[in-house]
């Protein structure tokens, strides 16, 4: 299958650009404000900040939207970077699809507050919102790479507390495996042009400040799995974490959980962010609209 003139640009530009160790932290940074700020927010977006529980958010919006039920998005970055205001466009073009508000929360960032700092704040976003009224079986909890780790994450300790699952959860090239020990790492390197595994195994070190890499906080892979909601795993086929994925996807279905599967032939990390130039990342959120629906009976 040939490839779309707007995939091989976005490829050629990340290739253009490849990672290097001699990159700090606030380069890398910096380059993940520039390429959020180019996606432009889809026509009707509104968003407002919130204050949950001491964590930084925002409410993101976009069309009609049912007002009892949400989407808390948790954004990637490696754990390092990103941010609510670099990932706005993505959480409004979710909100459309899904026809829900999104929560979109600004977790603190390693290395200056290791792990479980983000994990702590998922989970205090998301009781939050439960504070706020609603009920969790009208809870959607996703997030993209890191994101995705984490949302993996939050469904773990609510099973550890004995707490409410959402309805489900929407993973997106998720990183479930800080060991980095799937085949696709190696399988998959020469053509991925955006995540290596020497690039996860930095970023892995400077969130853990120590901790185990199997912890399943960090590593959910590593999780027992059984009793949690319905999932929704996107990924794309030329990732070096697609084993990420679909280990994980697999040891869902092992386990009972009801798992929709989605490989995307030839998509590259995270590719739903780039819905504004990208045909295949406007179906993925479709795909993600018509799951949140389910799940929430809408």
């Amino acid at each position: 299958m040939a490839m779309s003139s707007a995939l091989n640009k976005i490829l050629d530009s990340k290739r253009n650009n490849p990672y290097s160790e001699n990159k700090s932290i606030e380069e890398l940074r910096n380059e993940h404000r520039v390429v959020g700020s180019l996606a432009p927010l889809p026509e009707g977006t509104e968003y407002t900040t919130v204050n949950a529980h001491n964590v930084p958010a925002e409410w993101v919006s976009c069309g009609k939207v049912a007002s009892e039920r949400v989407f808390l998005f948790i954004h990637g970055g490696g754990y390092y970077r990103g941010s609510v205001a670099a990932s706005r466009a993505t959480a409004a073009r979710i909100s459309a699809a899904s026809t829900i508000r999104c929560l979109s929360i600004d977790y603190r960032l390693a290395p200056e507050n290791i792990f479980p700092a983000a994990v702590d704040d998922t989970f205090v976003a998301y009781k939050w919102l439960v504070d706020q009224g609603f009920v969790p079986n009208n809870i959607v909890v996703g997030g993209m790479s890191a994101g995705g780790g984490l949302a993996l994450a939050l469904l773990l300790k609510l099973k550890e507390i004995n707490d409410l699952q959402p309805a489900g959860a929407v993973l997106m090239s998720a990183w479930t495996d800080m060991t980095q020990s799937g085949q696709t790492m190696h399988n998959n390197a020469g053509v991925d042009p955006i995540i290596s595994k020497a690039y996860l195994d930095r970023m892995a070190r400077l969130y853990l400040g120590g901790a185990s890499f199997k912890n399943k906080f960090a590593s959910p892979l590593f999780g027992n799995l059984e009793a949690l909601p319905p999932m929704l795993v996107q990924v794309g086929s030329a990732e070096t974490m697609l084993d990420d994925s679909r280990r994980l996807a697999n040891k869902a279905k092992k386990a009972n959980v009801d798992v929709d599967y989605e490989p995307w032939d030839d998509m590259f990390h995270g590719w739903q962010g780039s819905a504004h130039v990208l045909d295949e990342a406007r179906l993925a959120i479709d795909s993600i609209g018509r799951f949140c629906r389910k799940v929430l009976r809408l």
